[in-house]
């Protein structure tokens, strides 16, 4: 049986490196570098999309530090909102030109949820706090209007790589192992999934889930990460994965 085309954008990221490892047995995977894709260039996509065959896209490219996006809030609506919507329009053409369906998955944020009194589902009220957020959100409103897309909210951390020294015990998330997202990821593209789905793991707080991984890390309050801060961070960003328990029942 011949191999789907997947395009993973940001494939040179964390999360687009450990997805190009993971799938590569069961798609034929395609992850250009920014030269050769770059989102932000609507052309460029065009020329990308009619050079190649391709069935699913997982769109993984975004600046997705707060701090950087708070510096440069043009840059992050320019990459996570119009480099979305740019992806989403040539879809869009394929679909009008030719009537074929490109499968989209796009990695979201828990931070499209106000993140202050946690358990959101996907049908919660979206208020994002901070700029990432946002830009994160415009890019969701792009993607709902093609024919097959799955939205992914989520928030995930590398156990193996974890580089701060302190983390905070009232901050509390519903972060995932990077290793288990993949895995979700290639459960929620095999059940043909569409629509919006949060994806994570249990409610605990920050410092709770790190000193598993690293028993150096010490305890710190919210509050002493903030006052080095000038943007608003989580308080209580955990979601109700419901939905997706639901699917592997």
């Amino acid at each position: 049986m011949k191999k789907l085309t997947c395009l993973i954008t940001g494939g040179s990221g964390l999360l687009g490196s450990r997805l190009k490892k993971f799938l590569l047995n069961d798609f034929k995977i395609l992850a250009p570098s920014r030269n050769e894709l770059d989102i932000t260039k609507p052309n460029l996509i065009n020329n990308f999309f009619n050079e190649h065959s391709i069935d699913i896209v997982i769109h993984a490219a975004a600046l997705a530090r707060m701090s950087l996006c708070e510096k440069n809030p043009e840059e992050a609506f320019k990459i996570n909102s119009i480099g979305t919507l740019n992806l989403v329009n040539t879809l869009n053409k394929f679909y009008q030109s030719e009537n074929k369906i490109i499968k989209f998955l796009y990695i979201s944020t828990d931070g499209v949820y106000a993140s202050s009194t946690g358990n959101y589902s996907e049908t919660s009220e979206t208020i994002p706090y901070n700029t990432y957020g946002w830009s994160k959100l415009m890019g969701e409103f792009a993607v709902r209007t093609l024919e097959d897309f799955c939205i992914v909210r989520t928030r995930f951390f590398d156990p193996d790589n974890i580089l701060f020294d302190e983390s905070a015990d009232d901050i509390l998330t519903s972060s995932i192992e990077i290793n288990l997202l993949v895995k979700e990821l290639k459960f929620i593209i095999d059940k043909d999934f569409q629509g919006i789905i949060n994806v994570g793991g249990d409610k605990k707080s920050d410092y709770d889930r790190y000193k598993k991984y690293k028993s150096s890390i010490k305890k710190c309050t919210k509050a002493d990460i903030v006052k080095n801060l000038d943007f608003k961070i989580a308080t209580d960003a955990s979601m109700n994965i419901s939905l997706l328990l639901g699917l592997k029942k």
